[in-house]
């Protein structure tokens, strides 16, 4: 859906036929001429794997910088595109860098993050000026603390450039105004171990989720912004137990909350003037719902994104001054298909510890509980990272052929709050584990689907979780879905020069320290690999990943094959020319997935 910002309507576009997509906008109104600002078709000709990213369009709407990363490996190299002439700016290019760039309000200096060559940690922060690139570009911020990334953007209201550094566990910010080109950074308060909090301006004051005082789920607290230190920060909405503060979206006249309670999301509307707050009704249990898109501080306009199990998603207005609500765009889905033929619930099964696991599910209303039917269950439960449940076009495939799908909202996220991830990583992670067979086996017991029908689905840090399962209970899966899967735990832990290592400590433990060591090794699952019925395996991934090199997965699938008692395969297929993320381009993504169905499919009998 377009979007205005500064004077002008920007789009994206896909043509049919074509990987990549295209960025325009129109200037005042969008019957205004497009103007194609990139299209990444033509731009991506010749090359086997292709990602644009980090557009920024400069103030003075003249410029844009843009990044590419043709090796998947997420180390961009970024240009200037003169938009008035159609040409990349000359002599200017940033190599190895991260994707994002913030334009200062003179539309000629650049703030841009590098990462060390070796382990890819974002540790520094840069200036440049366009019109002497070959000037030494000024060093802003380094970030010497092995287990801190950093990062650069711009808030909301335009006003100033920010610097972030943070930990699993602790969040630095750094300001300054946007205009004040010569000036320098200043910290926004001091750095302090375990306090975490994310930062957004407006008027004349600064906003601040923290979990400062011991607010576990977070609170909203706001400053001056001519003194910004945490002896000044005011408590807006206070502390919650039982309710996951997640965001806010800052307008004129309006402050929208973003939370989370019994692990659905909310959106609270909060009028400036001290009127009466109210939420946006969802009446779903399986759904998501988020702000998208809100670039403009003066409207009164929230637009946010929708979509449940069945729902494809949707792109809402919400008027919040009239309380009236307009679709702007619903997910197109080709064929025959209807919402209506399609029921989705939200169950809870029982965990070890007897702590209740909520479990979201899709299937189709004609399917009969008692056939047993396949189902895939997917889990994720790492790094706080909440795995909503949401609509999901190629799931259809399966859904029509008598699969049923379930997300399992193990510990190590966040669904049911911030005690909830703090309950599923370091000495504290197999719960994670634990939580995702649990509700494998209640799955069982209620009938919805029997061993020889149940198959896990899990990639990256989820990677992990298949591994982990497999290792301790095999027989509940018939087959197991598993993506640039984290699985050598102990020994890419040990190795502080390769990528996200250090950085992760306060997730996995530093095994440098006996006790995690010894923690980590009894789950790890290269090092648990035994002698059992392994269920049916596929691995994937990608020769140039970053996040989890290429030969965690290879050297596991070697042991699996070893040690497999039985005679379920072990499938293993490397994309030679991708990283983490999978293949570039929309097509060959699908051709991903369709692989994973066949897999599945093909246990399963399914031949049409």
């Amino acid at each position: 859906v377009p979007y205005k910002f500064n004077g002008y309507w920007y789009k994206t576009r896909y043509e049919e036929g074509q990987d990549y997509p295209i960025y325009t906008r129109h200037k005042d109104e969008l019957t205004a001429p497009e103007e194609i600002l990139f299209n990444g078709n033509t731009m991506a000709e010749g090359e086997s794997f292709f990602n644009l990213s980090g557009i920024n369009v400069s103030p003075d709407n003249k410029l844009a910088a843009y990044a590419i990363d043709n090796q998947g490996r997420r180390k961009y190299n970024v240009k200037v595109k003169n938009l008035e002439t159609g040409a990349d700016v000359a002599d200017f290019e940033l190599k190895d860098i991260e994707a994002g760039t913030v334009w200062a309000a003179d539309n000629n200096t650049i703030y841009y993050s590098t990462k060390d060559p070796e382990t890819l940690r974002a540790d520094k922060v840069w200036s440049v000026r366009l019109d002497d690139p070959k000037a030494e570009p000024k060093l802003e911020f380094h970030e010497t603390d092995e287990t801190f990334y950093t990062y650069v953007y711009k808030t909301k209201s335009q006003n100033y450039v920010v610097i972030g550094s943070s930990s699993t566990l602790t969040s630095d910010y750094l300001i300054k105004e946007a205009s004040d080109i010569d000036g320098e950074f200043k910290r926004f308060s001091p750095r302090t171990a375990g306090l975490e909090y994310d930062i957004a301006h407006y008027d004349d004051a600064w906003y601040i989720i923290t979990n400062k005082d011991g607010a576990t789920n977070f609170q909203l607290m706001t400053a001056p912004v001519g003194n910004t230190d945490m002896s000044n920060w005011t408590v807006v909405i206070p502390h919650n137990a039982d309710v996951l503060l997640e965001g806010v979206e800052i307008f004129k006249d309006y402050l929208v909350v973003v939370d989370r309670y019994n692990g659905l999301s909310r959106m609270l509307i909060k009028p400036w003037d001290k009127t009466e707050p109210h939420y946006l009704p969802f009446e779903s249990e399986t759904y998501t719902a988020s702000p998208t898109g809100n670039r403009d501080f003066d409207t009164s306009k929230l637009r946010y994104y929708y979509a449940s199990m069945a729902q494809p998603s949707q792109v809402l207005e919400y008027d919040m001054k009239s309380r009236s609500t307009e679709v702007l765009k619903t997910q197109e889905v080709l064929g025959d298909f209807d919402a209506s033929h399609y029921a989705e619930a939200r169950i809870w099964a029982t965990a070890t510890d007897g702590t209740k696991i909520p479990v979201s599910m899709v299937w189709r209303k004609d399917l009969k509980k008692e056939d047993a039917q396949p189902l895939l269950l997917y889990g994720y439960g790492s790094y706080g990272n909440t795995i909503s449940p949401s609509f999901s076009v190629s799931r259809i495939s399966l859904l029509d052929r008598g699969f049923i799908y379930a997300i399992a909202h193990v510990r190590g996220g966040e669904y049911m709050g911030r005690q909830w991830y703090d309950n599923g990583k370091l000495l504290k992670k197999k719960n994670t584990f634990t939580d995702f067979n649990d509700v494998a086996s209640h799955l069982i017991d209620e009938g919805y689907t029997s061993s020889d029908h149940l198959y896990a689905s899990g990639g990256s840090a989820g990677g992990l979780l298949m591994g982990a399962i497999i290792n301790m209970q095999p027989e509940l899966y018939n087959g197991v879905l598993a993506a640039v899967p984290f699985v050598d735990v102990v020994t890419t832990m040990l190795d502080d020069s390769i990528p996200l290592t250090t950085f992760e400590y306060d997730e996995w433990g530093n095994p440098n320290s006996k006790e995690y060591y010894d923690y980590m090794k009894s789950y790890s699952p290269y090092d648990q690999v035994g002698e059992k019925n392994y269920p049916n395996l596929l691995v994937t991934t990608g020769y140039h990943d970053s996040q989890v090199q290429y030969w965690e997965p290879a050297k596991w699938v070697a042991k699996l094959r070893d040690y497999n008692a039985g005679n379920n395969k072990i499938y293993f297929k490397t994309d030679m020319e991708s990283g983490h993320s999978g293949a570039s381009g929309r097509f060959e993504a699908i051709k991903e997935t369709a692989l994973d169905y066949a897999f599945l499919l093909d246990l399963e009998g399914i031949t049409e």
